[in-house]
């Protein structure tokens, strides 16, 4: 489903020297795996999942989407393989604040040409999946921090992707908000869709399936979690 190999990402600093980010990583993510990356800041963790959602490009190396090569591509083209393929979870929620519960989950149906009937009605079924259904007519500075996930967390859904990537989705959240929304990541993982995790909280990690660490831009751990054990996927 994602896979790296020996990749490459600089970044410029100033006009002669550079910052080398990720430094020849080498991963595979199959298809239906929950899986966490984790570093501390500066490890290269935001890199990478800026490379994975195509928001970013690598300079050597191999990125491999769905089967398919990613490389050269202009904005237009990434533009369409997010919206086919990617759904996103923030840690500052992205809604928009002037548009209802409702209008922020059917954005991504919009954008996909979708009438107006069919997005309502769309939307509303992935609200109701995410246990907000009564909030569709509410905006965003009326919901709690936990509904406002939620509430992304549909709106990455809507779309059928076949990726979740969530950055840092549960880092705004006090505990209790933070295990529902885990639950929710763990259902959407139940139902086959691959969910892609960057995190620095150990007991958000421990309960994804599969846990990589990172540190200065190399991958230094890769180790199934009690969790994933138990699933018995990685036999």
């Amino acid at each position: 489903m994602i896979e790296f190999k020996k990749l490459h990402k600089s970044y410029p600093i100033g006009k002669k020297d550079s910052l080398h980010v990720l430094k020849g990583l080498d991963l595979k993510i199959n298809e239906g795996e929950f899986v966490s990356i984790m570093g501390s800041s500066g490890s290269g963790k935001s890199t990478l999942l800026n490379i994975v959602g195509l928001l970013d490009t690598h300079d050597e190396g191999e990125y491999i989407l769905n089967g398919q090569k990613i490389e050269k591509l202009d904005e237009k083209k990434a533009a369409i393989l997010r919206n086919k393929f990617l759904g996103f979870v923030f840690q500052s929620f992205n809604l928009i604040g002037y548009k209802t519960a409702l209008e922020n989950v059917a954005l991504p149906l919009y954008y996909k040409g979708i009438g107006r009937k069919e997005r309502q009605e769309t939307a509303l079924s992935y609200l109701d999946k995410v246990g907000l259904k009564d909030w569709a007519k509410h905006l965003p500075n009326e919901l709690s921090g936990g509904q406002k996930q939620r509430v992304a967390i549909a709106r990455a859904l809507v779309a059928n992707p076949k990726v979740v990537l969530a950055d840092e989705p549960t880092g705004a959240l006090d505990s209790t908000t933070t295990d529902n929304v885990m639950d929710l990541l763990k259902d959407i993982n139940d139902e086959g869709m691959t969910v892609f995790v960057i995190t620095h909280e150990e007991e958000v990690a421990e309960q994804t399936d599969r846990i990589v660490r990172l540190k200065d831009g190399v991958i230094i751990s890769d180790e199934i979690t009690a969790t994933g054990k138990l699933k018995g996927k990685y036999v």
